[in-house]
């Protein structure tokens, strides 16, 4: 028996999960849900890789649960709670199980209380289980680090940090993160909000220290330009030097005064041609010390579609409820159709 699975939202990511879920043996894609007026109607198949199966895609997620039946509805829409509560109440009221890319859904409890509550809410009125997951937040700067702290005697204080490339993503993780603008371009709009840097600190804090029994009293931010001394250029952005080729963003988690939680996340493009090195690093101060270190980084958007995919199973099976990463079992690689080796 394989689990069925509608995606809705075929974008960059929405698109890779609906790819590589049609390769796994205990899943089945039934289909998926989009408001390009373009792909509507078409054939999700040949959409994909140009081979007709015979799904649709639809532009009504009631109309395209009804015709396909899905186990689980994978929303790859959005980022933020306020966005995507409509949808997940849209599809939970078809009984279905939901599964969000958004990044403020891997933990929204602290920094959403009240969503948390309506969430939780519509999860048990429908009888359906609800989970947000991705590569960060949902496994990098959270679960592993949650996982490794299962071999310390004690932990006192954890650092972390991401350092990777956006050079693969679009024009609009650019704007978020400043790319392109020039140091007052970039003050003004993290001033104004429309440049945010990464979105999830406060949820990988919070759930980390809801795992370690930590009362997080408080979680500050900070975020940076990481100015180019050279010229650097991607499909999609253009930096001069002493242009803005990324942000240098940070999250600190206090237990009153103290600092027990700080990741350092430095976002740019190209990093490179500067000599960065891309790469995961934790370190864990207690008894013992744990630090390990992934060079180079995992890749955020293969990470992503991996996670959302492999977790599938893990979902449908869970008991009713708003759920978190760190109350499924370990994350596994969902093997593809062909089983050979």
């Amino acid at each position: 028996m394989a689990y069925r699975v509608l995606v809705w939202g075929l974008g960059s990511m929405g698109s890779g999960v609906a790819r590589n879920v049609a390769k796994k043996e205990e899943l089945r894609l039934v289909g998926a849900v989009e408001k390009d007026s373009e792909k509507i109607g078409k054939d999700l198949g040949e959409y994909l890789d140009g081979k007709k199966t015979g799904r649709l895609i639809y532009s009504d997620v009631g109309e395209a649960i009804a015709e396909t039946r899905p186990d689980i509805v994978v929303i790859a829409t959005n980022s933020f709670v306020e966005e995507v509560l409509p949808k997940i109440e849209m599809a939970a009221k078809h009984h279905v199980d939901i599964l969000t890319i958004a990044e403020e859904m891997a933990f929204p409890f602290a920094s959403h209380p009240e969503e948390s509550e309506v969430l939780e809410n519509i999860a048990w009125r429908y009888g359906v289980s609800i989970l947000g997951t991705g590569i960060n937040p949902g496994f990098v700067l959270d679960l592993l680090i949650i996982a490794m702290t299962g071999a310390c005697l004690k932990v006192e204080r954890i650092e972390a940090r991401r350092i990777n490339d956006l050079s693969p993503f679009g024009k609009t993780v650019m704007k978020t993160q400043g790319v392109g603008t020039s140091p007052e371009e970039f003050k003004k709009g993290i001033e104004s909000g429309e440049i945010v840097g990464h979105i999830g600190f406060q949820q990988s804090i919070a759930m980390i220290g809801n795992a370690l029994g930590w009362n997080i009293d408080r979680v500050e931010e900070t975020r940076e330009p990481i100015i180019s001394r050279t010229e650097r250029k991607t499909d999609v952005a253009h930096v001069m030097p002493g242009m803005v080729a990324g942000c240098r963003h940070i999250g600190r988690g206090y237990c009153g005064d103290r600092l027990v939680i700080e990741l350092i996340h430095p976002q740019q493009i190209l990093p490179e041609i500067e000599g960065v090195d891309t790469g995961d690093y934790i370190d864990i101060f207690g008894d013992p010390e744990i630090h390990l270190s992934v060079k180079p980084e995992i890749p955020g958007g293969k990470g992503t579609i991996a996670l959302a995919t492999n977790m599938i199973p893990a979902v449908i099976e869970a008991t009713p409820g708003l759920i978190e990463m760190s109350e499924l079992p370990v994350p596994r690689c969902l093997i593809d159709e062909i089983r050979e080796m």
